[in-house]
Formats: structure tokens, C-alpha cells, sequence
């Protein structure tokens, strides 16, 4: 449609309009406003949606496994976004890495999550890869910030591991490497 002929359709729209005919006193108002019209009823629905709840029960016909997944990955996400909400301390950065730690800590959740219940390999490889630069990004987060980097924790898809004696046992015999023999 040619500008012309743009112009006259828009005026007319905005002629039959029911507010005030302020774009006969100012004729960029009229613009605006149907502009703001427009840009509220599409920006509305978008807002409501994106904060709608999750459903309380999954469907009946779904697996155990699949509920299993939906409720761990609900419960990962309710931690993450509980721990986003950081009061502000008046420190922007500090306050930054308060709020990226629960989110980083929540991709590293649902990536275990993932492992755990996913069959994809390609997304479980990606789902490892999330882990490691996760973990990467909260412990330089942390450093940047003077804080110590959380220890070394074992992979999280592995059980917590139980605290390992210096003693092996052998059948026989017993060595204690405890004396500076450990690399």
C-alpha cells in the first residue's frame, strides 16, 4: 500500500476513534495513542501466559519415570527462582552474582535432572557440558567477587561419596599410606 493511501486509512481509524480528538490539536497523539492501544493488547496476553502455573497434577497417562522427571524439574526451578529473588544489598555486583548463582546453580539441576532421566545422547552430552560451565561460571563469579569458590564437589550425577580411609585393604595384608605415601 502506498504511503498515501496508508495515511488516509490511518486517519480514518483514527477519526472513528472514541477519545478526544486531541490528533486535531496535536497530530502526533492520535499515533501515539493507537500505537500504545496496540502495542498494550499485544504486550497483555504474553504477560499473563508467561507467568501462568505449571499444573498441579500431571496427566494420568503419563509414566512414572515422566512424572518423576516433571516433579524433580519443578522442584529445581521453584529452588531457582526462590533463590533469584535476593534482597539488594547495595552492592550491584555482589547483588549480580547473587542472583546468577541460584540461576546458574538451577541449569546445573535440570542438566542432572536431564542425565538422570533422559535418553537423547546428544542432550545428555549437552546436559554434561551445562554442568561443567555452570559450575565454571559460579566459582569465577565467586572469585571476582573475593568470595572462595565452592569446593570440589563430586560429579552430580554420582552419589554423594562416602569419606575414603587411608587404609586399602588388601586380602592379606594392609597398607597405611597416610605417611606421605599418597600422590
Amino acid at each position: 500500500m502506498p504511503r498515501s493511501e496508508f495515511r488516509r486509512a490511518f486517519a480514518a481509524l483514527v477519526g472513528r476513534c472514541r477519545w478526544p480528538r486531541l490528533h486535531l490539536i496535536r497530530p502526533g497523539i492520535g499515533t501515539a495513542l493507537i500505537g500504545a492501544r496496540i502495542l498494550f493488547a499485544f504486550a497483555i496476553p504474553s504477560l499473563v501466559l508467561a507467568h501462568e502455573p505449571h499444573p498441579a497434577s500431571p496427566p494420568a497417562a503419563m509414566s512414572a519415570e515422566e512424572r518423576a522427571f516433571l516433579k524433580e524439574n519443578e522442584a529445581a526451578m521453584s529452588r531457582m527462582m526462590d533463590g533469584m529473588a535476593a534482597k539488594p544489598t547495595g552492592d550491584v555486583d555482589r547483588d549480580f552474582v547473587a542472583m546468577m548463582n541460584p540461576h546458574h546453580q538451577g541449569a546445573i539441576d535440570m542438566a542432572v535432572i536431564e542425565l538422570r532421566y533422559g535418553k537423547n545422547e546428544q542432550l545428555r552430552r549437552i546436559a554434561q557440558e551445562i554442568i561443567v560451565d555452570q559450575m565454571q561460571e559460579i566459582a569465577a563469579m565467586k572469585l571476582a567477587i573475593g568470595e572462595p569458590a565452592t569446593e570440589t564437589t563430586p560429579a552430580p550425577t554420582q552419589p554423594p561419596s562416602i569419606p575414603v580411609v587411608n587404609v586399602h585393604h588388601h586380602p592379606g595384608m594392609q597398607m597405611d599410606m597416610s605417611a606421605g605415601m599418597k600422590k
